[in-house]
């Protein structure tokens, strides 16, 4: 789950976009029978194929071999959710809600389509759309870290704190340890108020030697609303330039100035401050 299902840390640092490795671009016309040679390659074959463009940072390709997988198997709802994961990491949300739909027509159960569905409501800024499929999600598998830390997300956005605190509790009940969830629960402590525990929440899985920059970031956030700018700015520095760490001082500054309702829609609205 870590740094694909916490929304919060994509929303809520700055000066990242530099950290991560350039993408790697799959040749599908090397694939046999793109070039009119060789076998066609089967629907197991293509789904592979999108898996590593995706994984490699080629999201266009990995679009086009999924929408040609769904023609070669046009029933199967699994090559159009994950077209809608990856239309919803090039952040094409309205086409990825589109996708979403269309797999779940094929089965209304298919819980990779409810989860991405919820997640692409989230990312319009329309909490209570995602409680549909979160809600049809969650009876089917009602311990999915994914989807208990997703119902988190659509209440914090919605400002229930509280409510969103005690589904990342469940999750974290489910899944030990989780780095998403945990990072979660502290911004939402951090939201409410709750700076120490936030804190002591968030910070011993971003020190340690496996914390990721979004992690150590976050945590340099909470400082930064608790008013600590002296140990934000020492975090801010570990993975960020000077100009970066400036910036997010600034940043935080003027969040401590807004009401904490303006403060949580600042920095959870996908308009907000981003890591890439």
């Amino acid at each position: 789950m870590r740094g694909s299902s916490a929304l919060f840390l994509t929303l809520a640092v700055l000066g990242l976009a530099s950290c991560g490795a350039d993408p790697v671009h799959v040749d599908l016309l090397s694939a046999n029978g793109r070039d009119g040679g060789g076998a066609v390659p089967s629907y197991d074959s293509l789904m592979r194929i999108g898996a590593a463009a995706r994984g490699g940072g080629d999201l266009s390709n990995a679009l086009g071999v999924y929408r040609r997988a769904s023609e070669m198997d046009p029933l199967n709802p699994a090559p159009l959710a994950a077209a809608g994961d990856v239309l919803l990491e090039m952040g094409s949300v309205n086409e990825a809600i589109v996708s979403y739909n269309n797999a779940l027509f094929r089965n209304q159960q298919y819980q990779p389509a409810l989860v991405g569905l919820a997640r692409a409501f989230l990312r319009t800024g329309k909490p209570a759309l995602a409680l549909d499929p979160l809600g049809k999600a969650y009876a089917l598998t009602p311990d999915d870290p994914k989807v208990l830390l997703l119902f988190g997300v659509a209440k914090d956005f919605a400002g229930e704190h509280s409510e969103a605190q005690a589904w990342y509790r469940r999750g974290l009940a489910a899944a030990p340890g989780d780095p998403a969830l945990t990072a979660n629960l502290a911004l939402s402590l951090a939201l409410s108020g709750d700076y120490a525990s936030a804190v002591a929440t968030l910070q011993p899985v971003a020190m340690a030697p496996g914390g990721t920059p979004q992690e150590r970031q976050t945590l340099a956030l909470i400082y930064g609303l608790r008013g600590n700018t002296a140990e934000a700015a020492r975090l801010g520095r570990i993975d960020l330039d000077d100009a970066s760490v400036e910036h997010n001082l600034a940043y935080y500054a003027t969040l401590r100035e807004l009401s904490p309702e303006a403060r949580s829609r600042a920095i959870l609205t996908p308009s907000g401050p981003t890591t890439s």
